[in-house]
């Protein structure tokens, strides 16, 4: 997914593309992203977790390689939309899968996670600097996305083959499969080489058996019910995707509140974010000299991958400093405090960007890795705190919905910046500062922390 965004050049000198209007290759992306998320998000809750863990992984990987093949600037939006269908729902249901696995005594660990993003981040970037700044326009960037299709589709293979994962207890217990969720415990424990105290009769004492009817004595057996149809299956999960799915996530006024709070939070930061970082390379570069002056929409020069792969590195150290102070019981730290901590100090530099960033590289450099820094610590949080809030039967709905909106307003983001007036390097910036700023606003307002309390 970041590595969309240092394609764009050599789009640009390919296809004959303007800097500005190139940028709604962005938003092939995002339609992806926005229906990945929705349909993967609410399917989780009602084909299982696994399933959309390794699918979602192998649609990200077969699409972004095949885009390096594309001969038209419309074939390679079509490629990015698909994958973007496969990233969109591998954001949520991973999250919502890891955190369902962990104890609650090391639910830190989610955030900590997100360290991944800014590690994919600078590998991207390195691959580009190397890639794109080292061949002409038409071969490099087919050569960058090939190699970073074939390491994703080498990660669906460790997921699919090696590392085999057990679906979730927790959406086999909301399915009413209690047999099947204790099974997986039991074997989570082998795994582990642990024992486990729970048989499928202890946990019928504790939840009940609502499966099954009592059978007498002196009666034989009921036999096993038939497998539904195929159609009955498609009618069952059309259906699911209504409005009940939702409803439970405003149940109470606070759940009410909160979930609204946090889907304005993932929407405002779902616009501002690529805002900024959707066209950072194009920012890096604007003023700086064509590496062929001949070339009408030219490409960049090597230092800004330099840059971004520097600016990528320095976002690596937020999501560690997150993963702890989640967990600090200070009344300005935890969940909620971290979260709109880094959101403010994010929107802060944001600005700064703009007003100061200008008057040399180097501190538009120093000023791209803070925001980076404070960033990762954002989403690492966000990513965290959000799925934590919503009770295990429609988490991955709220989640879902979260990432759906955040999506959507993220394929406004290159619309945007692609027909706002000017040059379109101050203007996105300043908008992307205030809807974070607003972000960080909302999450004030939050009425729940979800540090040192069981999930649901």
């Amino acid at each position: 997914m970041q590595g969309v965004s240092l394609t764009l050049p050599s789009l640009s000198a390919e296809f004959g593309i303007s800097e500005k209007s190139v940028r709604y290759t962005t938003s092939s992306l995002f339609i992806g992203l926005c229906f990945g998320s929705f349909f993967w998000g609410i399917g989780s809750d009602i084909m299982g977790r696994r399933i959309a863990f390794n699918v979602t992984l192998l649609i990200a990987s077969i699409f972004g390689t095949v885009s390096a093949w594309a001969a038209t600037w419309g074939g390679v939006c079509f490629m990015y939309a698909v994958l973007g269908f496969g990233v969109g729902g591998n954001l949520p249901v991973d999250g919502a899968l890891f955190l369902e696995f962990l104890p609650d005594a090391s639910s830190s660990l989610l955030t900590l996670l997100s360290i991944w993003w800014p590690i994919g981040q600078l590998c991207s970037s390195l691959f580009a600097w190397y890639f794109i700044a080292n061949w002409p326009a038409y071969k490099g960037w087919r050569y960058f996305v090939c190699a970073i299709g074939l390491i994703t589709f080498a990660m669906f293979l460790v997921r699919f083959a090696i590392f085999q994962m057990l679906e979730s207890p927790k959406f086999l217990l909301s399915q009413g499969r209690q047999s099947e969720a204790v099974a997986v415990v039991q074997g989570l424990a082998a795994r582990n080489g642990r024992k486990t105290w729970l048989t499928e009769d202890i946990l019928n004492e504790v939840v009940g058996d609502d499966d099954d009817e009592p059978v007498p004595m002196t009666t034989t057996p009921r036999r096993r019910q038939q497998r539904p149809t195929i159609s009955h299956l498609v009618r069952t999960r059309l259906a699911s995707f209504s409005a009940n799915r939702i409803r439970p996530l405003f149940n109470t006024r606070k759940l009410a509140i909160t979930t609204s709070l946090i889907w304005f939070c993932w929407a405002t930061i779902g616009m501002g974010y690529p805002l900024f970082n959707a066209f950072l390379p194009q920012y890096f570069s604007h003023g700086s000299q064509p590496t062929d002056p001949s070339s009408t929409v030219p490409q960049l020069p090597p230092s800004t991958y330099r840059n971004y792969a520097i600016t990528s590195l320095a976002g690596i150290p937020g999501s560690l400093i997150a993963a702890y102070a989640v967990e600090m019981r200070s009344p300005l730290l935890g969940r909620r405090g971290t979260l709109a901590l880094s959101t403010f100090v994010s929107a802060v530099f944001l600005f700064l960007f703009v007003r100061l960033g200008t008057r040399s590289p180097t501190v538009q450099l120093i000023f791209s890795c803070i925001e980076a820094f404070a960033q990762n610590i954002m989403y690492g949080v966000l990513y965290a705190f959000t799925p934590e809030i919503f009770p295990a039967p429609v988490r991955g709905a709220g989640t879902g919905v979260a990432s759906f909106l955040n999506r959507v307003m993220g394929l406004m983001a290159p619309i945007i910046a692609a027909t706002v007036p000017g040059d379109g390097t101050t203007a996105p910036v300043y908008l992307s500062a205030g809807l974070i700023l607003a972000a960080a606003v909302s999450v004030c307002a939050v009425p729940i922390e979800t540090r040192g309390r069981q999930r649901l």
